[in-house]
């Protein structure tokens, strides 16, 4: 059976590559738009839970607006769901990205003007000029040592989720105003160039290589629980955003382990090296 979390597909549109079926539902070639606020919830309906959030920049294709709330797929993990139909706006190619934890959007070069927003690492940006260490952009002027060209990938995904140390945990959080476990693994994946899919378990069956139990920690290896991922840092030492302290934090590896089957949460599910060693 499909995952409807990839699938693009509700009561009245499906995607038009899907298999032909008996359902009635209207065959739709979706319309690419990019979300221009810098940060949404990804919704499972209309008015429904968050599932995950989407950064500026990000690209979706579009099956369905209505009661001004747009149905989307995310393309750069294929997750599905709604967003404010507000949010979006034409596609324009982003050039960089924010690399750091956080930054301010200016109206002007100048770090004394009244910042216009905030935007979280991940975040993209088409680039038009630079001005005095700043980055001119159509939102605004950025920092510019906060940003990275795109197409140039960090090499180290464990430093890049230590950026987010103390960020508070956020159930279906993607940015470092809040964050969860898979949006961690996500953020320091997709920096480094590796494709990532949104939630744990999908993570599970798609990130890495497995290795046999008894296998030596290496830094950049994940551990997987039901409903839990974790990096590696050292071989003595997990990096995670946890519900036990509610934020981003390093803990030891087997106190973590046996503090996790204790909670009732089970063993440890999977290790897998992501990267080779």
């Amino acid at each position: 059976m499909s995952d409807p979390r990839l699938t693009p597909a509700n009561a009245r549109v499906m995607a038009d590559h899907l298999p032909d079926d008996s359902s009635g539902r209207a065959r739709v070639r979706p319309e690419p738009m990019q979300i221009t606020t810098p940060l949404v919830d990804l919704l499972r309906a209309p008015n429904g839970p968050r599932d995950r959030q989407l950064l500026l920049g990000d690209i979706v294709d579009v099956y369905e607006t209505r009661a001004d709330m747009a149905f989307v797929q995310a393309r750069k993990d294929g997750y599905v769901g709604y967003v404010p139909a507000g949010s979006l706006g034409d596609v324009v190619a982003p050039t960089h990205a924010v690399v750091a934890r956080a930054t301010h959007i200016y109206p002007e070069a100048n770090f004394k003007s009244a910042e216009r927003a905030c935007l979280s690492f991940g975040a993209t940006l088409h680039v038009r000029a630079e001005v005095d260490g700043f980055a001119d952009t159509p939102h605004g002027c950025v920092p510019s040592q906060h940003l990275r060209p795109v197409g140039n990938p960090l090499s180290d995904p464990v430093e890049v989720a230590s950026l987010f140390l103390g960020t508070p945990y956020l159930w279906g959080g993607n940015s470092g105003l809040g964050i969860d476990c898979s949006g961690l693994v996500q953020a320091a994946c997709l920096a480094c160039g590796i494709p990532c899919a949104g939630d744990s378990d999908q993570q599970h069956h798609t990130l890495g290589q497995p290795l046999p139990a008894g296998t030596p920690f290496a830094r950049g290896d994940l551990l997987f629980w039901k409903g839990h991922v974790a990096w590696v840092a050292s071989p003595t030492t997990l990096l995670h955003a946890n519900a036990h302290s509610m934020s981003t934090t390093y803990e030891d590896i087997a106190t973590a382990i046996a503090r996790i089957e204790a909670a009732g949460d089970g063993p440890v599910t999977a290790h897998k090296r992501v990267i080779p060693v």
